[in-house]
């Protein structure tokens, strides 16, 4: 197949461009605030592996549009969402989404705009870089809800920030924002909020300038480099989280956030 034949998928969840080698992937349930409901997680594994495919790809920024860069999880949706039951799994396997963005063969740049909660946050942490607007707050909440984190939390937060603050972000869930962000190193870089896009796309331009089949191959010498197993660590994570959400404490996290009172877990 010809370059020119390679087409981004149909999408209603987000935006794809492509522009000058970069394309963009852009989350876009704005009146959400780019929450995410089941055809968004398969939107983002599907816009990654698309922009891994392509040729003319060499460089990829992921963001939301305004007013946030992810909220996480839509919990409203899923939770009040009408479908069969769900039979018992017996195998588990890492989020999609998170092995599309990890897995991607090319350079990724999160522009983080916005809040980025929960899995909003892990979806940054697939990310090479992180540049973050002035606005961009981050937060691994998913122990307020009576779950664990995703892969981004327990394979890649303790490298970037170091095994005791990865530990004190997911055992209390506490946001922080950009400066402290950028003091824990987090993130590369905190701009303007109108400044965020243009900066990551200076970026993206200067990676996009180096010669493709170098980059690809960097990225997996990066990959290869880096301890432990993704995809591993995300089938355990999954497998966790299935447990966790027939315990009471969860549906209780759930139920106070929908509820917007303080939560009381009981430990069952």
């Amino acid at each position: 197949m010809a370059a020119d034949d390679i087409q981004p998928p149909d999408f209603t969840c987000l935006l794809y461009t492509m522009a000058g080698g970069v394309a963009q992937i852009t989350l876009n349930r704005p009146h959400r605030r780019n929450a995410l409901n089941p055809r968004a997680y398969a939107e983002i594994a599907a816009a990654f592996h698309h922009a891994g495919a392509d040729p003319l790809v060499r460089c990829v920024i992921v963001t939301g549009a305004d007013p946030a860069f992810c909220s996480g999880e839509d919990v409203k949706e899923m939770m009040t969402a009408d479908g069969p039951p769900q039979p018992k799994r017996t195998h588990y396997q890492a989020t999609p989404a998170a092995m599309a963005a990890i897995d991607c063969a090319k350079p990724v740049i999160a522009a983080v705009n916005g809040p980025a909660m929960g899995w909003g946050m892990e979806l940054a942490l697939y990310a090479d870089i992180r540049l973050a607007s002035e606005r961009a707050v981050f937060a691994e909440l998913f122990i307020k809800r009576g779950l664990i984190c995703d892969v981004g939390g327990l394979w890649k937060l303790p490298a970037l920030v170091g095994p005791a603050k990865a530990a004190e972000l997911l055992f209390t869930g506490d946001a922080i924002d950009a400066a402290e962000a950028l003091r824990i190193r987090l993130v590369s870089a905190v701009t303007g909020h109108d400044d965020l896009l243009p900066r990551a796309h200076a970026l993206a331009a200067r990676i996009a300038a180096n010669p493709p089949l170098a980059l690809v191959a960097m990225k997996a010498a990066l990959r290869a480099a880096a301890p432990g197993d993704p995809a591993a660590i995300g089938a355990a994570a999954i497998e966790t989280i299935y447990r966790l959400f027939e315990t009471e404490d969860h549906k209780e996290g759930v139920r106070s956030f929908l509820e917007r009172r303080a939560p009381v877990f009981v430990g069952r």
